[in-house]
């Protein structure tokens, strides 16, 4: 009898080793798994990412390339300007004229379709983040008095600032600061 207690107590402690190593067994199978998860987690994070980036990649060449072509085109725009403002009066209704007016708007209003916008220079305050001074003469001291080249924005973002000159302040203002 006492053979059969210590045989029926030996498979009791081989079962509670056998579900211990179980057990076990079954932890570390939880913890792999665990640790398979988080890192299948930060991979998909790494790729939700590394997608948003791409996109955000090929928008901002998108745009750079853009900037550039229109940057371009500027001289061409500038040179229809300056050969309408030098038509002869007398030459003005001619339909050849008329012709060179339609080819500069239809030019502007493809470039306003990819974001250009004239900027407004004149009577402003200098800015040197947003205007070229290219000289001071008479008029308003620190505003804008002239513009020799149009200055232009691409999406709210300088593409080409304009050329202006800026005003020193009025002569006879400058006399009577000399004369005191």
């Amino acid at each position: 009898m006492h053979s059969k207690k210590k045989q029926e107590s030996d498979e009791a402690k081989e079962k509670k080793s056998k579900s211990s190593d179980i057990e076990k067994a079954l932890e570390e199978e939880k913890e792999k798994a665990d640790k398979y998860m988080a890192n299948w987690q930060r991979t998909e994070a790494d790729l939700i990412n590394f997608k948003k980036r791409s996109e955000q990649d090929k928008r901002d060449l998108s745009e750079s390339i853009k900037s550039v072509i229109v940057l371009n085109l500027l001289p061409v725009i500038d040179d229809f300007e300056r050969a309408i403002e030098s038509i002869p009066a007398d030459q003005r209704d001619a339909g050849w004229v008329e012709g060179i007016r339609l080819i500069e708007r239809k030019m502007l209003t493809y470039l306003e379709s990819l974001g250009l916008c004239k900027m407004e220079a004149m009577g402003q305050l200098f800015d040197p983040n947003l205007h070229e001074a290219v000289c001071h003469i008479e008029g308003e001291e620190g505003q804008v008095v002239q513009e020799f080249r149009t200055g232009y924005k691409i999406n709210d973002r300088l593409l080409r600032p304009p050329m202006v000159a800026v005003g020193k302040g009025d002569s006879e203002e400058n006399s009577k600061e000399q004369e005191d």
